[in-house]
């Protein structure tokens, strides 16, 4: 895969712009809405929550797949930050641009937004700041900002070797209070930062497996310049998508390497099926990098040859990912307090939806309504020179 990544050909033959380019916003826009029903789920149907990996007793099927899918958004927005990055440092003008400095400002900027915005939105209150995936691509950030500078071979060999082998740590573990806790559990062990007190910190996102994934991301840019032409491109992700499934099925397949837990035959097919997807998360797992980056490079090969309404309103949403992040959550936020106080709890103290099917149902609605306000900032935003605006 070094190879692939460092030994492309370059073609005279450039792609148009807009083509080569909204595909990237398309991808977007569909991790975007998959990322909605999620939060729809984790909103509205937390009476049922799911572990990590997913207990294959308590996790009905379409809750499982659903989950599943979800699987998909958290590398597919790291890793198109560090290909936008490269971008940002590679304009089609082809006056190239330092991008340490935007990466870094960008990523104390994700920082921020996390600790504020975002943990607001999840409960309303502060009791507890969950450090959660903004946070990851903003640390992510800041360490591509430290490490773009160098020669594009290393960063590609230092993200694969992170991804490859992180899961190598999995044994290293350090108990609260011991020395390296509070570094192994930013880098590599979800926990909790601070577990008392009047405001407690929790990671959910270990950061190392991460930073793999957005220098893969900076690696791979190149081939998104107007050197290649599409025809290459698209060959390039697609050997790239299939490599990495492939590699997923052995791995997996003969339980070699890279998670935590086995899979086994269970008393159904269905059940077997699931036990063998199951991956973990926090931190992701090498089959869990594998599957979501190499189905997400397959499907940004695929959105360049497709331009229709569909995918003009995907890119919609994928112009303007912070704004949409920050939106939903407090619709969601505000929606949920709406509906529990109207209808009052119906599980508990708590109100969920009574399906799945619902779940998505929910998130058809809240797409439609809220493409509009994404459709008008993404006109104002894209017609508006303000430099604030790059932030969203």
């Amino acid at each position: 895969m070094t190879a692939i990544l460092q030994n492309i050909p370059a073609s005279n033959i450039a792609n148009k712009t807009m083509t080569r380019l909204a595909s990237i916003d398309v991808m977007r826009g569909v991790v975007i809405l998959i990322m909605l029903l999620d939060h729809v789920r984790e909103r509205f149907y937390y009476h049922r929550p799911v572990a990590d990996p997913m207990s294959l007793t308590e996790t009905e099927p379409e809750l499982f797949f659903t989950r599943l899918l979800a699987h998909l958004c958290a590398p597919l927005f790291v890793f198109l930050t560090g290909l936008s990055a490269w971008l940002y440092a590679n304009p089609s003008n082809g006056i190239k641009r330092n991008p340490s400095s935007f990466l870094l400002k960008r990523g104390l900027f994700l920082i921020f937004i996390e600790v504020t915005l975002v943990n607001l939105s999840w409960f309303g209150k502060y009791e507890t700041l969950y450090l959660q995936v903004i946070w990851a691509i903003g640390l992510s950030m800041i360490t591509l900002a430290l490490l773009c500078k160098l020669p594009r071979v290393w960063i590609a060999g230092l993200g694969l070797l992170i991804v490859f082998a992180h899961n190598l740590l999995t044994p290293i573990n350090f108990a609260p209070g011991e020395f390296g806790y509070i570094f192994w559990t930013i880098l590599h062990d979800a926990g909790f930062l601070i577990s008392g007190g009047a405001l407690k910190i929790k990671l959910s996102y270990p950061v190392l497996p991460w930073i793999g994934v957005i220098l893969l991301g900076y690696a791979i840019g190149p081939i998104f310049g107007k050197t290649y032409d599409a025809k290459t491109r698209r060959s390039i992700l697609i050997k790239l998508g299939a490599s990495s499934l492939g590699l997923l099925m052995i791995l997996r397949g003969f339980n070699i390497y890279g998670e935590t837990l086995d899979w086994q035959t269970q008393s159904t097919f269905i059940l077997t099926v699931m036990d063998f997807f199951n991956f973990s998360k926090y931190p992701p797992s090498l089959h869990y990098i594998l599957m979501t980056l190499g189905l997400g490079v397959i499907l940004l090969a695929c959105f360049e040859t497709i331009e229709n309404g569909v995918t003009r309103i995907l890119q919609t949403f994928g112009s303007v990912p912070m704004f949409f992040y920050i939106l939903h959550l407090y619709v969601l936020l505000f929606g949920y307090r709406m509906i529990l106080n109207t209808f009052g709890a119906n599980y508990d103290n708590l109100f969920g939806l009574p399906s799945v099917g619902y779940i998505w149902l929910t998130t058809i609605f809240l797409a439609v309504a809220l493409y509009f306000p994404v459709k008008a900032f993404a006109d104002y935003k894209h017609s508006s020179k303000k430099a604030w605006l790059k932030y969203l």
